[in-house]
């Protein structure tokens, strides 16, 4: 499921599956999308900022149009103690390996993957950085 910001409307909460894992994407060439990120930041209960957060930080195989730091997108994921994935989703091998690394994050914070809890594999990510 997809959504362009926090909070999520509550008129259908009755209908919404479990949230096992949260990807909040920001584009590196807009200042808008850090600063929606950082705004529906506020709506996430902390135990999800336990292994079940992560930034998924796009465009930056364009360096020449970036309008964000990284360094401010790396604070932002030391701040929430959450992994910080960066991508080029125009090139279809790293869009690929990256919906990959995406999917195994999931099935391991929707506990599908014995042995490894959300909170030790966040941990290990955030130690890799």
């Amino acid at each position: 499921h997809l959504a362009t910001s926090l909070p999520l409307p509550s008129e259908r909460d009755h209908l919404r599956p479990r949230i096992d894992l949260i990807v909040f994407m920001i584009d590196i060439k807009s200042k808008y999308s850090l600063k929606n990120v950082e705004a529906s930041l506020a709506y996430v209960e902390a135990r999800f900022f336990l292994g079940k957060v992560c930034f998924l930080v796009t465009g930056v195989g364009r360096v020449n149009y970036c309008s964000i730091e990284t360094n401010a997108i790396s604070k932002l994921g030391e701040a929430y103690c959450s992994p910080v994935l960066f991508c080029e989703l125009e090139l279809e091998g790293i869009l690929v390996s990256t919906a990959q690394r995406l999917l195994r994050m999931l099935r391991i914070c929707a506990g599908f993957v014995r042995g490894v809890s959300a909170l030790s594999f966040g941990s290990l990510m955030r130690n890799s950085d």
